[in-house]
């Protein structure tokens, strides 16, 4: 059973920057895609980033383009969600998912993804 745990949420001023990190156990994470999702309040969850297996491509929403950083660390079953220039619209619980079938050419959704972790907490705010 693959599990994932995400860290590194926090409360952040604006224009400040943090690296989020999700640990994956329970499956070689080289042969999946992963994919960092976020969701705020009374709104649907939205991908964000994705990142191919094998680290051959990536995707980025026009909302994080240029901020945000996708990478992962094969060795290490990790990924990384780097984040720049934060803004108050960035606040949102961050999900890692990862799934062996998902695609990465497009935006990522949730139905492409089967595995999840619970999520961590980022606040942008002065």
């Amino acid at each position: 059973q693959v599990q994932l745990v995400e860290s590194g949420g926090r409360l952040v001023q604006p224009g400040g920057s943090l690296r989020l990190t999700c640990v994956v156990s329970g499956a070689p994470l080289e042969y999946y895609t992963t994919a960092w999702f976020r969701q705020v309040p009374g709104k649907e969850r939205e991908g964000v980033s994705c990142m191919r297996a094998m680290g051959s491509s990536t995707y980025y929403d026009d909302s994080v383009k240029g901020r945000f950083t996708i990478s992962r660390d094969n060795a290490q079953n990790t990924v990384y969600l780097q984040i720049a220039s934060l803004k108050p619209e960035d606040t949102a619980v961050y999900y890692c998912a990862v799934d062996i079938w998902a695609r990465c050419n497009r935006s990522p959704e949730m139905s492409d993804f089967g595995s999840w972790g619970p999520g961590t907490q980022v606040i942008v705010s002065s």
